[in-house]
């Protein structure tokens, strides 16, 4: 069975060490420190990881990341490559559904923080597991977008979502839309196709959870 979230992880464990705490992501204000302290909070904070999703837990979540990014860049680094084996979200049996997406993502948000980059060629085992993961991404980031959104990924399928109006349709590649619907339009490489007004507010929508 592909292991794409386990290599995901392993390929950005690598490049925050290449690259160093400090390193800028994606993430607006967030180092590469502040990325890591995020997953290992997610992995071994339960009683935190809720702040992710929920605003009332945020201020508790946002304290219990900070300490935990306090810690020494050889340990963070090292609890983000080995998460505990208990761990709702990464243990044997949830891992690949629930962190194939996620780090891929954070991946990424710490290579597109730096000149000169490319998209990866993915493997279409990979694409696959990431289009699958779009559908559910799409009707969560634009269940309220005044459009009818079609979302298109060529060889892959398509989905649409919104809530009626003059069609919108963004086309792209599974890892480019799974990074445009997250909230990352603008390192995201898709076409956009329909009313200027729309494809515009489109790209600058807030998408993130």
């Amino acid at each position: 069975m592909p292991r794409y979230a386990r290599s995901e992880r392993e390929a950005l464990a690598d490049l925050m060490q290449t690259l160093g705490p400090d390193a800028p992501t994606v993430n607006e204000g967030w180092t590469t420190r502040d990325l890591a302290a995020h997953l290992v909070l997610r992995e071994r904070r339960p009683d935190a990881a809720g702040g992710i999703l929920l605003p009332p837990l945020r201020g508790y979540s946002e304290r219990v990341r900070l300490r935990v990014a306090a810690r020494p860049w050889p340990r963070l680094l090292d609890q983000v490559r080995r998460p505990p084996v208990w761990s709702p979200v990464s243990n044997p049996v949830t891992d690949e559904l629930a962190n194939t997406l996620e780090f891929f993502i954070h991946h990424e948000d710490v290579r597109r923080a730096r000149p000169g980059w490319l998209p990866r060629d993915l493997k279409a085992g990979l694409n696959a597991a990431l289009w699958k993961r779009c559908a559910g991404l799409a009707r969560l980031a634009l269940r309220r977008f005044p459009a009818d959104v079609f979302v298109q990924a060529p060889g892959y399928g398509e989905l649409s979502v919104g809530r009626g109006g003059e069609p919108v349709r963004v086309v792209g590649a599974p890892g480019e839309l799974a990074l445009f619907l997250s909230g990352r339009q603008r390192v995201s490489r898709v076409q956009i196709d329909g009313p200027a007004a729309s494809a515009e507010r489109l790209r600058g929508t807030d998408l993130g959870m």
